[in-house]
Order: C-alpha cells, then sequence, then structure tokens
C-alpha cells in the first residue's frame, strides 16, 4: 500500500534575523552571482582564448573575454554582473550560456535568473501527488520509487523506498536528511557525493521557483545549520537529478546497490518520480525482496 507522507512544517528562520537564501546583495543579484560563479570555472584555453593562464590571479574567465566570447560590450556585461543591468534579452542570455559553456540544465537556470521564464501561479498543484501517480507507485514491486517535491521532500513513497529511508524516521525532506542527520553518513555509503548531487538540485528548483517559501525557508535553515551546506551553495552550480547510481547501507539488509531514473511529472510542475532499480540477480535485488516482505501486512 503506498503512503502519502505528511511533509513536516518547514523551520523558516525569523525574517527579523535576516535569514534567506543568500546575503542581500546576493538574494538582490542571483543573475550577477551566477555569471561570476560560472565564469570562474571556464578557462580560456577551454572557450578558444589564446593565451593559457599565465599572469592571471584569478581563475576562469575576465568579464572582457565573457564579452567577447558572447558578442557584448564589457560594460554591458560589467553591468549584468553587477546589478545595474535587470532587463537582458533573449538572445544575450543564450549568447552567455553558449560563451560560459553551461550544460542545458544550468543554462535553463540563466534564463529563470534572468526572468525570462514563466513562473509557477500561486495556485499550483505541485505539492499533490496524483491518484494515478501513487497507483503507479504501486507497480514497482522490486524497486524503490517515490516521489519528490521542489524542495526535494518525499511527497509519496512505495513500501521498499520507505523501508530503505526508515533509519531516518518521518522526516523526508532529503537536503535536511543528508545535511542534519548524523545516520546519512552511515545509511548513504557515497554521502558526499549526495551532497552535491542535492544542493545542486535544490539550487536549480529555486531558480525554477523563485517564490516557493518552502525552498526560501529550506536553504535559510542549512545555511545556518551546516558549512558544508552553505559551501556548496555559494558554488552557484546548477544541476538535475538525472540516473544516479546510489549506494544504502540498510541496518536490516546491509548494502543495497541500485541505479535510479528521474521522471518529470508533466502536469505537476516541480514533482519529479524516482526509480531505483537493482542488478538482476544480485544480493541488493534479494535485499529488496526482503525489504518489499516486511513492508507486506501481517
Amino acid at each position: 500500500m503506498i503512503r502519502r507522507l505528511t511533509v513536516p512544517n518547514l523551520r523558516i528562520a525569523d525574517p527579523a534575523g535576516g535569514a534567506s537564501i543568500g546575503d542581500m546583495t546576493t538574494r538582490d543579484n542571483e543573475l550577477g552571482a551566477f555569471l561570476r560563479a560560472s565564469r570562474s570555472r571556464v578557462e580560456p584555453g577551454d572557450a578558444g582564448l589564446a593565451g593559457g593562464v599565465s599572469g592571471r590571479r584569478v581563475h576562469g574567465l575576465r568579464r572582457e573575454e565573457v564579452a567577447v566570447l558572447a558578442g557584448v560590450s564589457a560594460d554591458y556585461y560589467a553591468r549584468l554582473e553587477q546589478g545595474r543591468e535587470r532587463n537582458p534579452s533573449a538572445q544575450v542570455i543564450n549568447a552567455l550560456g553558449h560563451a560560459l559553456r553551461l550544460a542545458p540544465e544550468a543554462r535553463e537556470h540563466l534564463f529563470r535568473l534572468a526572468g525570462l521564464n514563466p513562473r509557477l501561479g500561486p495556485d499550483s498543484p505541485r505539492d499533490l501527488v496524483h491518484p494515478s501517480l501513487l497507483r503507479m507507485l504501486e507497480t514497482f514491486a522490486q524497486a524503490a520509487a517515490y516521489v519528490l517535491g521542489p524542495a526535494l521532500e518525499v511527497l509519496a513513497a512505495n513500501p521498499i523506498a520507505d523501508a530503505l529511508l526508515s533509519p531516518f524516521g518521518t522526516e523526508r525532506n532529503m537536503p535536511r536528511v543528508l545535511f542534519t542527520d548524523p545516520r546519512a553518513k552511515e545509511v548513504f555509503a557515497d554521502w558526499e557525493v549526495q551532497l552535491s548531487s542535492c544542493v545542486y538540485a535544490l539550487r536549480l528548483n529555486a531558480g525554477r521557483f523563485p517564490d516557493d517559501a518552502e525552498i526560501t525557508g529550506l536553504v535559510a535553515e542549512l545555511r545556518e545549520a551546516s558549512p558544508q551546506f552553505r559551501a556548496l551553495w555559494a558554488d552557484h552550480d546548477v544541476a538535475g537529478l538525472t540516473r544516479k547510481f546510489k549506494v544504502f547501507v540498510h541496518p536490516e539488509v546491509g548494502r543495497v546497490e541500485l541505479t535510479y531514473q528521474t521522471f518529470e511529472v508533466v502536469d505537476a510542475p516541480g514533482q519529479q518520480l524516482l526509480v531505483g532499480t537493482p542488478e538482476p540477480g544480485s544480493r541488493s535485488e534479494e535485499a529488496l525482496t526482503y525489504l518489499a516482505s516486511m513492508a507486506e501486512p501481517a
């Protein structure tokens, strides 16, 4: 039987205390911060520029080089980074995405930061898991399947996924689990890999849903609670939850290796269906069978 999970109330920092997704400067100029972080990751040679890195005091491209590659003036690009230019065209943003060698998801994030993508309205049904999707979870009898919301909280899970996450009690927000629950290091064998993957996916969603109070509150909370989260969030890197290999060390069944596929829920923007499957005939498959039998009603 599929259990629809109740997502606990987020512990949102008191606005009077000043906590937010970033400090005031970063919050008011997320586009500039993202551009600066992105150009710092592109070396001149990778962008087809001669001269190498000799004599450079910092890594990455200079502002002037990004401007040349994107076909805009150096002054205009500087104003974009500084937040003095707030209305770039789609053509300019597209050119910057190419100049900075951004992956498709990062380019999408750039467009959204520039205000060039539609935002979800306040009445979006993204926090509801459609009954047909709940029924679909039941069909994955030998896989761990669950639905994530925009703040990467598990909205619904099949019995196997529920059993895999049982060491964390009732907490089902994955960023909070990874960064604040000491058991996460024991359960996730590749814990450090999961940290960066989680933060980059959360930042991608923060760009997609900039007015989402749950994401904003979660980020404020974790920036306060976890130095590791603060450092990864400051990277301004984005990546979606594509195919992933995850290793669990469950207290009941031991090591479980799963390959996850992620599917966007088209009629509920922000929701994603994740399905983790083991190699046929493997010990991990046996472990999932055992977990499924434990979850069956007596």
